[in-house]
């Protein structure tokens, strides 16, 4: 593969780098079995690979000769393509240990293997290494079922997602001093102020900590996908992609980790032993904690296999989602009562409006950038708008409820939540419309979306940081 690759870059341009990836589109596209769809794909995965070599110090020739060569020559993709047409989604979980791989390529991605594996076992080790000093997590071989649930509220995310972080910023080959001043420094301080804070135990702020600092520290991790570069709205969606996959991937993982664990249980009870002990207080958090890197790896190594699934279940859900906005809309305002709607009704829409977030985001992750309006970009504008006004139903009745009866932790995180939830989905309607007319291009509403992702982030770093001292700690 290599001296395939060494052909190709005899026959590369020598102009600016639009113009270099503008031939070697043109090269591959002439490749049998290779559809414009998957030149968009592998172009994507291309400007992923001179990001990351032009952060690590090489000009663009060079990240481009680079990034080609890794790719390997078109001969050979075409080759693969065309071999794993039909089935590449279970073929490609094996293939990329046969030496027509190329050595270095198999020998790099077993490397990735063996890394992400022993990061795995060490958040698997770190979730349980509380429990061995004295943290009860419960489960416990002695029978113990005590659980510190406010020590793990507050730390079971920053005891295993350090671990898919360094994952990712190894295999991107971060710099250490710039993984230390966006990666280590922010993470430290946000887990040094949990952990400070003299909480209630289990109280409304507490809880509202748990909840959002797995938010913050999942755009740590994003910063670590993107090597840094999280001012780059392109890199940006590429993390939202990933996201969507990863939680596919864990998913699965979960489920053949159920059937596994009970499967060991019921074996053991026929023979007359109780592993229920053992499964929950090691088998199962050690399990979970190690499948958040594990599912990363299988995310990075077989991205140009299923990197369409979420985008795929997007487009399912979306007129389902549509259909129960406008449902509970309607259920709503027909039983309208000012400061009296259910509090676990406001919370459920509040998580509604955030899937419908996620549907659009993942919709657009996947669409053509040249592709005209259609009939399922209208069906998103009725989802958008359905949500506005359910958003705009549901402020109403919170500002009610404080009206009525005051402010709280609670009612402020949920107003700020909705409020933040709101001028996207205005904003993201309005590119939608326009859209549609054919004022703007599809691009505008991706560009808004990737540049409001740091502003869930904000808002979950205040609550955070913030609502533990103005609510007393309560």
């Amino acid at each position: 593969m290599r001296a395939a690759a060494g052909r190709d870059r005899a026959t590369l341009p020598t102009g600016d780098l639009e113009e270099q990836i503008d031939a070697w589109r043109g090269y591959l596209a002439g490749a049998r079995a290779v559809d414009a769809t998957d030149v968009d794909e592998l172009e994507d995965h291309l400007r992923g690979q001179i990001t990351d070599l032009a952060a690590a110090g090489l000009s663009e020739r060079e990240a481009f000769l680079v990034a080609v060569g890794r790719l390997g020559a078109v001969d050979e993709v075409s080759r693969e393509f065309a071999r794993e047409h039909s089935d590449r989604l279970w073929k490609q979980l094996v293939l990329w240990d046969e030496p027509s791989a190329g050595s270095g390529r198999a020998g790099a991605r077993r490397r990735g293997l063996v890394r992400a594996l022993l990061l795995a076992a060490g958040a698997a080790l770190a979730l349980k290494l509380p429990s061995l000093l004295g943290v009860p997590l419960g489960g416990g071989v002695d029978g113990s079922d005590d659980v510190d649930v406010m020590f793990y509220l507050l730390n079971a995310p920053a005891l295993v997602l350090p671990f898919l972080g360094a994952y990712l910023a190894l295999d991107r080959r971060m710099p250490w001093r710039t993984a230390l001043g966006l990666l280590l420094v922010p993470f430290v301080v946000l887990v040094a102020v949990t952990n400070l804070y003299p909480y209630d135990a289990l109280g409304a702020t507490a809880v509202l900590a748990g909840i959002h600092l797995p938010v913050v520290l999942w755009t740590l991790v994003g910063v670590a996908y993107v090597g840094g570069d999280w001012r780059s709205g392109r890199r940006r969606m590429d993390f939202v992609r990933f996201t969507g996959e990863w939680a596919v991937y864990y998913v699965l993982i979960a489920l053949g980790g159920g059937a596994l664990t009970g499967i060991v249980v019921a074996g053991f009870a026929a023979l007359g032993l109780d592993a229920t002990g053992f499964v929950s207080s090691w088998l199962v958090p050690c399990g979970a904690a190690g499948a958040v890197v594990v599912a990363a790896w299988l995310v990075e190594a077989k991205q140009a296999v299923v990197e369409n699934v979420a985008p795929v279940l997007a487009r399912v859900f979306t007129p389902l989602a549509t259909l129960v906005v406008l449902a509970l809309l309607v259920a709503t305002i027909a039983r309208w009562d000012g400061a009296d709607v259910d509090r676990g009704l406001l919370i459920l829409v509040d998580v509604l409006l955030v899937l419908v977030l996620g549907l659009l985001l993942y919709v657009i992750s996947a669409r053509e950038p040249a592709a005209g309006p259609g009939a399922f970009d209208r069906l998103q504008l009725g989802l958008v708008a359905s949500a506005l006004v359910t958003d705009a139903v549901m402020l109403a009745a919170m500002l009610s409820r404080t009206a009525e009866y005051g402010l709280s932790p609670n009612k402020v995180a949920a107003l700020g939540l909705n409020v933040v939830l709101l001028v996207n989905l205005l904003r993201a309607g309005w590119l939608q419309l326009r859209f549609l007319r054919g004022v703007e291009r599809a691009a505008a509403l991706e560009r808004w979306q990737t540049a409001y992702l740091p502003v869930f982030a904000a808002w979950a770093a205040a609550v955070v940081a913030l609502f533990g001292p103005v609510f007393g700690f309560v």
